[in-house]
């Protein structure tokens, strides 16, 4: 499965918060296998949203929708509420 290009906000966020390399590497495995163990792939709730979320650390996620068969699309990289 492949994650289109971010958007460029969402690349500035990643650069501020020092993010840009550990995003690549999370990336890559999540295109090799979505189910990777260090990814730890969700469906969020409410589940009928459509919204999946991946670690880049123990304090960021990746936020997606799935479009299609083989893309998805990032729609929001944030702290997560455990931070």
């Amino acid at each position: 499965m492949e994650i289109l290009p971010l958007r460029n906000d969402l690349v500035k966020r990643l650069k501020r918060a020092g993010l840009k390399e550990r995003f690549a590497k999370q990336k890559k495995l999540f295109e090799e296998n979505q189910r990777h163990p260090s990814l730890h792939t969700e469906k969020l709730r409410p589940h009928q949203l459509g919204l999946y979320s991946f670690r880049i650390t123990r304090q960021w996620r990746v936020i997606f929708i799935v479009i299609g068969k083989d893309e998805v699309e990032v729609i929001d990289v944030n702290p997560h509420y455990n931070q």
